[in-house]
């Protein structure tokens, strides 16, 4: 039965019960009071259905709106673990451009280390400039340390095999007469004086060599050979005049009148 069917029955019924307030025969109504009350039922039949119907839509609109709701929750929560990942992809791959670069860094500052060892250097010796090899600087430097922290027993192997090696280095001629001075610092004169006569031979123009004279006129006196220290002093005076061991070796002439 339609709604439009109950209302005209409900209508129907509403005019028989005001015919029969007004005087009207029962039997003069349209419709009788089962039938009013079965158009009532009906109605309200018709009211529930609709109402339920509604109900149940508004309960499947819901429902679809809650999954719906969780769909989208859940596929944020899956794109932010997916951002997650990726940023910890990113920090993973900007530790290890960082350790590379850095360590691309080490290589290049020890490789250019090493190459600055290798390349020639610029040195002042006995106040004269100088190139030498990282190397032969190093060896020399080693050796005369030694000598200078008075260590002359290890000094003099030291010094010795850097003449060897470098025999044409600037540093030979320092490292010969320190061979020397080494000896002579140990009071084995004969050694001072062998040592720094092959100074004078091989270096006689070096500003070592009057030094190394005067080592040797020092280790003759200590050997009581007075004549011979003479004749070192006088040939210092006359070889090399002008420098400071000119002036040493005259006033030490003097002592030995």
């Amino acid at each position: 039965m339609t709604l439009r069917t109950s209302r005209l029955r409900l209508l129907a019924a509403t005019a028989c019960i005001g015919a029969s307030l007004t005087g009207f025969s029962a039997h003069a109504a349209l419709f009788s009071d089962d039938e009013a009350r079965q158009a009532i039922i009906d109605l309200r039949k018709e009211v529930r259905e609709r109402s339920d119907q509604q109900g149940r839509k508004l309960t499947d609109d819901l429902a679809q709106s809650q999954r719906s709701q969780l769909q989208l929750a859940s596929q944020i929560e899956q794109l932010q673990q997916e951002i997650a990942r990726l940023r910890g992809q990113i920090e993973i791959l900007t530790k290890q451009v960082a350790d590379t670069q850095q360590a691309q860094k080490d290589i290049y500052l020890d490789l250019d280390t090493r190459l600055k060892r290798l390349e020639p250097q610029t040195a002042s010796i006995d106040g004269q400039q100088a190139t030498v090899g990282a190397d032969e600087k190093r060896a020399y430097d080693a050796a005369i340390d030694l000598f200078r922290n008075g260590n002359y027993a290890d000094a003099i192997p030291a010094l010795s095999n850097f003449v060897r090696q470098y025999p044409q280095s600037p540093y030979a001629p320092a490292a010969q007469f320190y061979v020397g001075s080494s000896h002579y610092a140990l009071k084995d004169y004969k050694a001072a004086i062998t040592q720094q006569q092959a100074l004078v031979k091989n270096f006689p123009t070096n500003v070592r060599a009057p030094d190394a004279l005067l080592v040797i006129a020092g280790s003759q006196v200590e050997l009581n050979d007075r004549r011979g220290a003479r004749t070192t002093l006088e040939r210092i005076v006359r070889d090399y005049p002008g420098v400071p061991a000119a002036q040493t070796a005259k006033d030490r002439l003097e002592l030995l009148k």
